[in-house]
């Protein structure tokens, strides 16, 4: 960066309010129509009530923004979170979905204590621990899930209660017998999703889509009369149907108080000494996690004045954030990366953008609920459904294929055991088959957990790292620790001559040290990467030392 960008940064804090009011107020106000919607509708998917959704919105911006380590990242709910809030709502309720939802809320008071633990004494860097693939594969499943469950909505349809393949297989049937009011407000809604996503107008694409596909929903939802329960006919005289009556009314509508202060419940932790109880407690907490500090550190690559978040300080507002969600009545929250991609696209400088979208948040629930109740489901499960096909697209599979077969291996076996079994047993799954790849290419056992590296500071102006044995995605946390302790604007150069392998995550860790040291004033070379063999013709494939580096040459 250069030093007059630096001289640039924004100020924190109350200067930074008197300094950027205007542009963090505008993109608050822009990211708070983009959350309204979104927050309905993934609080309504993870089995809570509406406003659940817009209760952690409202704390994420108001408490959260001020607690943060991050400069323009926006908390709040997550598409992410759905799968396990939902799951742990049905395996604590049995079938009660209040009980389930309380339960739930006291879950999500133990995962916000584990996570302010983690944030306290530093685990932030933690998130290195899991392979790049097995994060995107979890993300992908987590996209399938949704779709497969949001679809029926959008349909207007309700499947038969079962298992997530139970109700993957009811599809068709509900595309066979869809409430067609219903759809097409759904339908609508995709569409203008599609449309938008393809716009390139500047000033066009500040206009939220989400905000289209709710106001164009509501219209819809007026002129099928769905504030009134009746039954109509449709295209009664086409006779390829194999039936025309269907009934709408407020069912298929938002249901929310009047009175936001009614909004608020309290956890039930009668539930605590179970095992299902704790193995939400390790999902929320576990997923949750991981989710804020992967988004927080996609987001610092969006700053235009490229700051760093504190993950530490970060993971820990975030749990204090859902210790008041569990107590409140909330969803747990997350540093939310589509959202607070917008929040930099609109010109957010400083977290007062944060706090502006959550005070905003708070002033159209107070005032305005009745137009929240206006509000079609269909076009909410038409926002998840968009949102989970970007997790799970065909370029996320062509993208993990680009980096190697055994990236999408991984990717794979991390999705069918997440759809399979559950979300922490399928990222489990996923990470014993990168260790059994490890221990197939030659890794001793015990470099799977440990590391060799030294950094010589020697010289004045340089450091110099050289790296022994493999350098994985498991044992190279003491070395990232290391190297975010260097001092910025030296040399810094890696000797990887001696390095047996080099995984993915890795490689991608070292481009983005790179990146960002030299953004920040520094140099950084890697020696000896060309006497490794790369996996794929990604640059930043794993790869692995050459046998001829590795042994003497005995004439044979």
């Amino acid at each position: 960066m250069s030093n007059a960008l630096l001289s640039d940064v924004p100020k924190t804090g109350f200067a930074g309010l008197k300094e950027n009011w205007r542009s963090d107020l505008l993109s608050g106000f822009l990211v708070f129509l983009i959350a309204l919607p979104l927050c309905l509708g993934i609080s309504m998917a993870s089995g809570f009530p509406p406003s659940a959704g817009i209760i952690t919105a409202i704390i994420g911006g108001l408490v959260v923004s001020r607690l943060s380590g991050s400069y323009v990242t926006i908390n709040g709910p997550a598409a992410g979170l759905i799968v396990v809030v939902l799951d742990a709502v049905q395996s604590l309720g049995e079938g009660d979905a209040m009980a389930g939802y309380r339960y739930t809320l006291a879950a999500i008071v133990i995962a916000s204590v584990l996570q302010i633990g983690m944030g306290v004494f530093k685990a932030g860097r933690l998130s290195s621990f899991f392979p790049a693939s097995v994060i995107h594969g979890m993300l992908a499943a987590i996209g399938i899930i949704i779709m497969t469950k949001q679809i029926h909505v959008v349909l207007g349809v309700t499947p038969e209660k079962g298992s997530l393949m139970s109700t993957m297989a009811q599809i068709p049937h509900s595309l066979m017998n869809l409430n067609p009011e219903i759809a097409m407000i759904g339908f609508t809604g995709l569409a203008i999703l599609i449309v938008w996503s393809q716009v390139k107008n500047p000033t066009l694409k500040m206009i939220p889509a989400p905000l289209i596909v709710v106001l164009v929903g509501i219209a819809l939802a007026k002129y099928f009369d769905l504030e009134h329960q009746h039954m109509y006919l449709f295209l009664p005289d086409a006779t390829f149907l194999p039936h025309h009556e269907a009934t709408v009314g407020p069912k298929f509508l938002v249901a929310i108080s009047n009175n936001f202060m009614s909004s608020f419940y309290f956890p039930d932790f009668s539930k605590i000494a179970s095992l299902e109880f704790w193995e939400a407690v390790v999902a929320i907490g576990l997923v949750g996690s991981l989710e804020s500090l992967l988004s927080a550190m996609a987001v610092d690559k969006l700053d235009p004045y490229k700051r760093h978040s504190n993950l530490d300080k970060d993971l820990t507002a975030v749990g204090i954030g859902n210790f008041l969600c569990g107590l409140l009545g909330g969803l747990p929250m997350i540093a939310e990366i589509v959202r607070s991609s917008a929040n930099v696209n609109n010109g957010a400088k400083t977290g007062w953008a944060n706090f502006f979208h959550g005070a905003l948040l708070l002033l159209f629930v107070m005032l305005f609920p009745r137009l929240i109740h206006s509000i079609p489901l269909a076009s909410l499960a038409a926002l998840l459904v968009f949102t989970g096909f970007r997790l799970a697209s065909p370029q996320a599979f062509a993208k993990v294929m680009g980096i190697g077969i055994e990236q999408l291996f991984l990717f794979v076996i991390t999705i069918v055991g997440v759809i399979a079994t559950d979300l922490l047993i399928g990222v489990a799954m996923g990470v014993v088959a990168k260790f059994a790849i490890h221990l197939a290419r030659g890794i001793k056992f015990e470099n799977l957990y440990k590391i060799h590296f030294n950094i010589d500071s020697t010289q004045a102006d340089s450091y110099v790292v050289e790296i022994k044995d493999a350098v994985i995605f498991s044992n190279f946390l003491s070395l990232k620790n290391a190297l975010a302790k260097l001092e910025n604007g030296k040399s810094v150069v890696f000797l990887l001559n001696r390095t047996t392998l080099i995984d993915h995550t890795v490689m991608e860790f070292f481009h983005d040290f790179q990146h960002n040291y030299e953004a920040r004033g520094g140099s950084c070379e890697f020696t000896g990467l060309d006497s490794h063999l790369p996996y794929s013709e990604h640059p930043l494939a794993a790869r692995q030392l050459r046998y001829r580096e590795t042994k003497p040459d005995t004439g044979g």
